[in-house]
Formats: structure tokens, C-alpha cells, sequence
């Protein structure tokens, strides 16, 4: 996408009557910044409070009516729904509004699409793409299985003529087979480290907490380069593929740490059991350093969907150690976190701590 000329995009949220206000809002407002991640700009949002989804179009009649003027009056370039359309729902509002839309699982399969890097990556991605998109090839959904630009139509599989569903049930049974080959290799690797007697930290957090920037600063100081080794912004979803280097704690131990990729709730199903073998591989570890943007006024709710998270992969409540990131935002640190670590990725404060917390960790294994 030419960067000059982002995608204009109308978000749409429904709102149930029964549901959490908060929950809503900080939903929607992630839906925004995934938009933006996608590298669109968000020129209206709409929201309808109802019941339930209708089964035909996800919102109610009056409200897609309105939906169809707002699209003819500011003519965007995309409709973003958070949810998941069924492929029944994603049919008939392409029928009723002449512009593309994707859902919320769509929009976050493209910035996948646009960062993964590694073989097993993009395969994940390609995969959980494939298995999305077979029961939604119908009317404009078929168009988006064709090699195009814009949200929600990149991947590593797009082709110009159409996939039909046979196709795409032997690409997926094909990327299936080479991540299993893949993961194979990973397995000898990871055997191979437990033999070396190396030990192992990952970082897990929610999205945006500010885990590769703490990934650089503790490589920065154990890091026998002395260097960052990770790219780090404020970007949903900067860090896809995992990241391993080797440091050095201050008793000589040699350790593994790696920088994940970020956690955020109402991850989709597909993307779940897509990176299913990453994030166990994550938990697996001897430690793991729980990342907290402590500044975030949401953080305690983000802090319970990776727990959940991590709770549902098997990980051990014992090997988690919370670093509450970002504290320089802070006007004071709060005295009933006694048991947690307040850092500054920024400005380097607090990052002896951890890496004397972990040296002590490491030593009682």
C-alpha cells in the first residue's frame, strides 16, 4: 500500500445491551489502532446497540441503511466490523454496500501477513488464512481470493486466477505438511539447547507492552554485543516472529531469551491455533517475564487476557516474573506491587534488577 495514501476506513461495533461498556470501548478502541497498524485512517466509526448480532448482516436494517449513506457520502476504501462476520453476514452486507469489508479477524490476518518473516511464520499466517477464508469464497469474498492491494487482501498465497475450494483444502493440507517439517527441525533445536544445558526466558505480554524494547535493553547490558537486536515501536503486533539471542548474567550463566509476539484479547480461533506451537514453545521456557505497560489505564484487564492465556497453554504459575514496563510515565510507583519489577525500556531504570532477578532464578533451578 502506497503509504502516501492509506485506506480510508469506517470501523463498525456493536454493542450488546447485555454486555460491558468498558469491554466495548477498549475494543473498539483496539480496533482502531490495529486499523492504523494495517497502515488505514479511520474516518468514521459506527455503533448500534442491540441485543444480539442479526443473523443475516450483523447489525439491524435501519442501521446498515445508515451505513449505506455514510459509504456514499465519505466514499471509503474499506469496512472494518468488529467481530467475526459469518460467511453469510460478510455476503449479504457486500451485497447491500458497495465497499470491501473484513472483519476484525481479516484486519488482523493482513498485519500478520505484512510482518511475518521466518518460513514458520509466514506459514502460520498463510495457514490460519486459508482455513478462514475457504467458507467465504462467495460473491466478493471470491474477488479477495484474487492477487490484489489493501487491508485484508494480502498473503503469502494470493493468486491471480480464483482458489476454489479444492485448491485451498490442498494448500492447506500441503503448508500443514511443511510445518510439521518445520516444527520437527525446531523440536531437534530445542533439544539440542536442553542438552547444552542452556537454559531459557521469553518475554510474553500483550501487544504494544513494550516487550522488544525491554528485549534491547536487557541485550543491551548481557548481550556480548552490547547492542539492540530487535526492531521496536509502537506498532500493534511489531514483533511476529520469535526473536532468540543469547546473554550473560552476571554470575557467567549463559541463558536464551526470546522476544514474542504480543498477546491481545478476542485473538481470533484461527490465529490461536495457528501460532499454538510458538506460544508453547514460549511457556516451555525456564522463565518467563510477564510485560506490563503499567501506564496503560487498561493494563490490569490486559494483564488478565494473557494470564488467561498462558494459563490455557499449561504455563507453570511459579517460572512467571511481572515487569510492569514504561514506569517513567508514572507519577509514583504504587506500594502494593511489592512482589513486581517497575522498569524503564526508555530510559534503562530498573533493568539491573531484573537481570539480577533472573541471575538469582536461574541459580535455583
Amino acid at each position: 500500500m502506497n503509504v502516501t495514501n492509506p485506506e480510508r476506513i469506517i470501523l463498525v461495533g456493536l454493542k450488546m445491551k447485555q454486555g460491558n461498556d468498558y469491554n466495548f470501548k477498549t475494543s473498539l478502541e483496539e480496533l482502531w489502532g490495529l486499523a492504523k497498524a494495517a497502515g488505514g485512517e479511520v474516518i468514521a466509526t459506527l455503533v448500534q446497540s442491540k441485543d444480539r448480532p442479526s443473523p443475516s448482516t450483523y447489525i439491524g436494517k435501519g442501521k446498515l441503511e445508515e451505513l449505506s449513506h455514510l459509504v456514499a457520502e465519505l466514499e471509503p476504501d474499506l469496512i472494518v466490523f468488529d467481530g467475526e462476520l459469518s460467511p453469510v453476514q460478510l455476503r449479504n452486507l457486500e451485497q447491500a454496500v458497495d465497499t470491501k469489508i473484513i472483519d476484525r479477524t481479516m484486519l488482523i490476518l493482513d498485519i500478520f501477513s505484512q510482518r511475518a518473516r521466518s518460513k514458520e511464520g509466514i506459514l502460520q499466517i498463510e495457514l490460519a488464512r486459508l482455513e478462514y477464508s475457504l467458507p467465504r469464497l462467495t460473491g466478493r469474498g471470491v474477488e479477495m481470493s484474487r492477487l490484489g492491494g489493501g487491508i485484508g487482501t494480502r498473503g503469502a498465497g494470493e493468486q491471480k486466477q480464483e482458489l476454489d475450494k479444492r485448491r485451498i483444502r490442498n494448500q492447506i493440507l500441503d503448508i500443514k505438511r511443511q510445518m510439521h517439517k518445520v516444527q520437527s527441525t525446531r523440536q531437534l533445536h530445542r533439544k539440542h539447547r536442553q542438552r547444552a544445558g542452556l537454559k531459557t526466558i521469553s518475554l510474553v505480554g500483550y501487544t504494544n507492552a513494550g516487550k522488544s524494547s525491554l528485549f534491547n535493553a536487557l541485550c543491551s547490558k548481557a548481550h556480548r554485543s552490547g547492542s539492540e537486536q530487535v526492531e521496536a515501536n509502537e506498532r500493534l503486533f511489531q514483533t511476529l516472529d520469535t526473536t532468540t539471542r543469547k546473554i550473560i548474567l552476571p554470575s557467567r550463566i549463559e541463558v536464551l531469551i526470546s522476544d514474542t509476539v504480543g498477546f491481545i484479547q478476542n485473538l481470533p480461533h484461527h490465529l490461536v491455533a495457528a501460532f499454538r506451537s510458538t506460544l508453547e514453545e514460549a511457556v516451555d521456557a525456564d522463565i518467563l517475564l510477564h510485560i506490563v505497560d503499567v501506564s496503560d489505564p487498561d493494563h490490569v484487564d490486559k494483564m488478565e487476557v494473557v494470564e488467561k492465556l498462558l494459563q490455557e497453554l499449561g504455563a507453570e504459575q511459579d517460572k512467571i516474573v511481572t515487569v510492569f514496563n514504561k514506569a517513567d510515565l508514572l507519577d509514583f510507583i504504587p506500594d502494593n506491587y511489592m512482589t513486581s519489577y517497575f522498569v524503564s525500556s526508555k530510559l534503562g531504570t530498573g533493568i539491573d534488577k531484573i537481570i539480577s532477578k533472573l541471575d538469582q532464578k536461574m541459580a535455583e533451578l
